[in-house]
């Protein structure tokens, strides 16, 4: 699958929406690298806390759950709501 998302693409995020699967989120790994991901589904993470499997939409190119794990709730904070600049439009589902 083709990115949905280019290098330098500005986003427009809502910290209030619900995260649902097929969203495209920000998030924070355990490493502190901040990263827009796709939200795939629901998982525990080793702690035994609930949390997103998070995926690249380029599975050949870049870091997610794969290679990381889970992210903790607490770590997904935001939900794409669309490109601002300098492609406007929806980022699609």
């Amino acid at each position: 699958m083709l990115p949905s998302l280019r290098s330098g693409d500005r986003l427009l995020v809502s910290y209030r929406r619900e995260v649902r699967p097929g969203a495209v989120v920000v998030a924070r790994f355990a490493d502190g690298t901040l990263a827009v991901k796709r939200a795939s589904e629901r998982r525990t993470t080793s702690a035994g806390a609930s949390g997103w499997w998070l995926l690249s939409d380029n599975p050949g190119a870049g870091v997610d759950s794969r290679h990381r794990g889970p992210v903790p709730d607490e770590r997904v904070l935001a939900v794409v709501v669309g490109r601002v600049w300098p492609r406007p439009g929806a980022v699609p589902d």
